[in-house]
């Protein structure tokens, strides 16, 4: 009975689903035709966001405007993952009173070059996130290179440790950002992330409204997380 009352509630649940699926006008609206009278979600986005959000990047406008609260959850994955990481690899600290960094010793070549490349490499990443809303990339992207750069010093220096309180409180305030700037759309606009300031103007680095500031946030908390997961990572209990 179980069974049967299992397979009814499924054939429900699917016919709704097909049901909404089949009424979606997916691709009916191609990009000559966004000014239609009713304009599919991808023509909506190309005729509306440079626009109204004064945004060079659509998918950046896409990515933290129109569909802000999904990037929140995707955030929030990221905390959970990075947070999952640390507390499973606790207990291997907690064993041993010190550490010791998974590498052989680096030559002077490449702790000279890692010295070189990390400030440029870490610019870079910031280039990238504070520009996202003019060019191709994004806080993901930037805070990426800029873990990439410290992971270049973590596996050229044996002694480069990095603060573990400081990079709790930087990614503590990016979501803090993420999550007041949210709440303030949805009480002056009704529209969580609501483009509540002055947009600007488009292709300009002061234009966006609100879509730059998330992303600068979005790039330092995915900076601080990766770092903080592949410092953990690159950790070993030391040899008796």
């Amino acid at each position: 009975m179980k069974k049967v009352l299992v397979i009814i509630l499924l054939v429900i649940i699917g016919y709704f689903l097909a049901n909404t699926f089949i009424n979606i006008p997916f691709g009916e609206n191609r990009i000559g035709d966004i000014n239609a009278e009713k304009p599919t979600a991808a023509g909506y986005y190309l005729s509306n966001t440079k626009e109204k959000s004064k945004v060079a990047n659509v998918i950046t406008a896409i990515v933290v405007n129109y569909r802000g609260l999904d990037t929140l959850g995707e955030v929030t994955v990221l905390f959970l993952a990075s947070t999952g990481i640390a507390s499973v690899l606790y207990r291997r600290k907690e064993e041993e009173e010190e550490t010791e960094r998974l590498s052989l010793p680096s030559s002077t070549i490449i702790r000279s070059g890692a010295r070189v490349l990390f400030p440029i490499i870490a610019l870079l990443g910031i280039y990238v996130f504070i520009h996202g809303h003019l060019t191709p990339g994004g806080g993901f992207q930037g805070g990426t290179i800029v873990a990439t750069g410290f992971l270049l010093m973590l596996i050229s220096y044996k002694g480069f440790n990095t603060n573990h309180s400081r990079m709790t409180w930087i990614e503590s305030l990016a979501g803090l950002t993420f999550i007041f700037l949210g709440i303030w759309g949805l009480i002056a606009d009704n529209t969580f992330l609501g483009n509540i300031p002055e947009v600007g103007k488009l292709n300009s680095l002061l234009s966006g409204g609100l879509i730059p500031i998330i992303y600068i946030a979005v790039g330092f908390k995915v900076a601080v997380e990766l770092t903080g997961i592949l410092d953990i990572l690159l950790k070993i209990k030391p040899k008796k």
